[in-house]
C-alpha cells in the first residue's frame, strides 16, 4: 500500500451568520461551510457525561460496537448491540473498558432512529425529549422542510465511512471535536461508489493500487469544535473522525419539493424518485447492450456516455 499525504482545502469558517445572510449568500453556492457563534441553547455547556446519563436514564438504545476504529458499512465490520442509555454513555466516554462486547478498547456509536425504523424518522424531540429542551436548532430553513434531527454519540477515535445524503443538513457539534473530510459530488467518479457509500475506507492512507483514481478527488477538510455547525449540502460526500468523545446533532431538511423524495426513506439517504427511475432505465439499457458483440457494445456504450455528458452534465460546476 502506498502512503501519500492528502493535501486538503480548508472549509471556510464564518462567524455570526444570520439566517438572511445564509440564505442569500451561502446557501445558493452549494458549498460546505462552518458556521460559528450561533445560538445553540444550553446543550454546549450542560451535556456532560453525568448530565446525559441522568437526563435520559436507563432507556435502552441500539448502538454500533466496533473492535476497530474505522467502521465500514459495506463489510459490516461492527455489530449491533443494545444497552441502557446511561451505561452506553459511560462506556463511550471510556478509552478502556472493564465490561465490553468484543474487546476492551472497542468503539461505540449511537445514531438515533425512530421508534419503528421502517416507518419513523429520527427526531430528538421524540426519542430524547429531555435533552431536546436544551437545544436551539438554527432555523435557517422553513419548518415544512424539516426532515429529521439525528442524535449522535461517538467514542474517541471512531471513524465513519464516506457517504453522501440526499438532503441538506447541519452537523451541530455540541461537545467534543470532530475532523470532517468532504468531497464534491463532481468527484463521484473517483470515489469507487457502492450505492451511497465509498469503498475507500481509509481516506488518509488509501490503497492506490486498488483505488488509483482516488488521488484525483479534491479533499476539503475542517475540524469542528464544540459549538460549531457544519453545513453539508446534499450529495457532498463526508467522512467523519471523532478526535474526542463527543455528542452531535444532525438536522436534515428537504432541499427539493417533498414529492421528489422516496416516502419510505426514514434515513434521508435514498436517491430521489426520478434518480432511482433513471438508474433503473440505465440498467435495462445496459442489459440490452449485452445482446451485441463486444466491439459494438463498447462503441454504443461510449455513445451513451457522451449523450449523458451532453444532456445532463453542468458546465458551471465549481
Amino acid at each position: 500500500m502506498e502512503r501519500r499525504e492528502r493535501a486538503a482545502v480548508a472549509v471556510e469558517r464564518l462567524d455570526g451568520v444570520t439566517r438572511e445572510r445564509f440564505l442569500r449568500d451561502i446557501y445558493p453556492r452549494r458549498m460546505p461551510v462552518v458556521l460559528t457563534g450561533l445560538e445553540l441553547g444550553t446543550c454546549t455547556t450542560k451535556w456532560t457525561t453525568d448530565y446525559l446519563s441522568q437526563a435520559e436514564g436507563s432507556k435502552e438504545v441500539k448502538i454500533h460496537v466496533s473492535a476497530v476504529p474505522q467502521m465500514d458499512f459495506l463489510s459490516k465490520n461492527f455489530v449491533y448491540r443494545t444497552l441502557p442509555f446511561d451505561v452506553f454513555v459511560r462506556r463511550a466516554a471510556e478509552v478502556k473498558h472493564k465490561e465490553y462486547f468484543l474487546s476492551e478498547d472497542e468503539k461505540y456509536y449511537l445514531r438515533s432512529v425512530g421508534e419503528d425504523v421502517r416507518k419513523d424518522i429520527a427526531d430528538i424531540r421524540k426519542q430524547f425529549p429531555i435533552l431536546a429542551e436544551d437545544v436551539h436548532i438554527p432555523e435557517y430553513f422553513e419548518k415544512e422542510q424539516f426532515f429529521s434531527s439525528v442524535f449522535r454519540i461517538s467514542s474517541a477515535g471512531l471513524q465513519l465511512w464516506t457517504h453522501y445524503d440526499v438532503m441538506d443538513n447541519f452537523l451541530i457539534q455540541v461537545t467534543g471535536k470532530k475532523r470532517v473530510v468532504l468531497y464534491s459530488p463532481r468527484d463521484a467518479p473517483y470515489l469507487y461508489l457502492s450505492g451511497t457509500k465509498s469503498e475507500v475506507l481509509d481516506v488518509d492512507n488509501p490503497d492506490l493500487q486498488k483505488y488509483p483514481l482516488f488521488v484525483k478527488a479534491k479533499r476539503y477538510q475542517c475540524v469542528l469544535e464544540a459549538g460549531d455547525v457544519l453545513f453539508i449540502p446534499a450529495l457532498w460526500f463526508h467522512n467523519v473522525l471523532s478526535e474526542e468523545f463527543g455528542v452531535a446533532l444532525n438536522v436534515f431538511w428537504k432541499h427539493l419539493p417533498a414529492e421528489s423524495y422516496d416516502k419510505t426513506d426514514t434515513y434521508g439517504n435514498k436517491d430521489p424518485m426520478a434518480a432511482s427511475r433513471a438508474i433503473q432505465i440505465l440498467d435495462r439499457a445496459l442489459k440490452t447492450l449485452e445482446e451485441l458483440p463486444e466491439e459494438y457494445r463498447d462503441f454504443y456504450a461510449r455513445r451513451m456516455v457522451l449523450r449523458i455528458q451532453e444532456k445532463a452534465y453542468r458546465n458551471d460546476y465549481g
